[in-house]
């Protein structure tokens, strides 16, 4: 899936002229049909373009997504609630109903496989290359692991992991199990869990 991932994301880019910033924020309603014929698996056109103007109304009328997600850490200093503050926000603005599930809901129980990844490329430092490290203001040591049915299969084997369902309480256990061995940076093991499920086959 790796490849399709990739080819779809360049293909993205280019219908954006590879300036996404520019593109959601001052794109006009003509410029927008050029997006009407991008689908990847169940993710559409109308997805697509929620989601872009959903952002265009975020940082242009709410200060961005880093400052909603600052807010909601402010608020009440816990990563959940930044993921679910973050996905409210994006949903205020008109969608289709079917583009909610493209917005995982820890607040209903989901793992929020995605999101937590976002989070960690932003937030984490970028000392290996694969971070971005560019939202400084929320602690790394309180991100969470990104978990899949291959990171959580490679954590129950080695006595990281007892819940067996891959939900919001799993990534919580998970990751505070992770702590004891770098409280600081604990989602640094992500990265081993996750090759060992998908390239080792563990």
């Amino acid at each position: 899936r790796r490849p399709s991932i990739i080819a779809k994301s360049n293909q993205l880019m280019q219908l954006m002229d590879d300036q996404p910033f520019q593109f959601i924020t001052q794109a006009n309603p003509n410029e927008f049909k050029q997006l009407e014929a991008f689908v990847y698996r169940t993710f559409n056109s109308s997805d697509l373009l929620f989601f872009i103007q959903a952002l265009r109304g975020v940082y242009l009328e709410q200060g961005g997504l880093e400052f909603v997600a600052q807010q909601a850490w402010n608020t009440f200093g816990e990563i959940k609630m930044v993921v679910i503050k973050m996905r409210e926000t994006l949903l205020s603005y008109p969608h289709l109903v079917r583009s909610e599930k493209h917005l995982a809901n820890p607040g209903a129980g989901s793992a929020a496989k995605r999101i937590n990844m976002f989070l960690r490329w932003m937030i984490r430092p970028n000392t290996e290359g694969v971070d971005f490290g560019i939202w400084k203001n929320i602690p790394t040591n309180e991100l969470l692991c990104p978990l899949d049915v291959h990171t959580a299969r490679v954590a129950r084997r080695l006595g990281l992991l007892e819940r067996t369902q891959n939900d919001w309480k799993a990534v919580v256990e998970l990751t505070n199990n992770l702590k004891s061995f770098d409280a600081e940076d604990p989602i640094k093991y992500d990265f081993a869990l996750f090759g060992l499920g998908v390239y080792e086959k563990f």
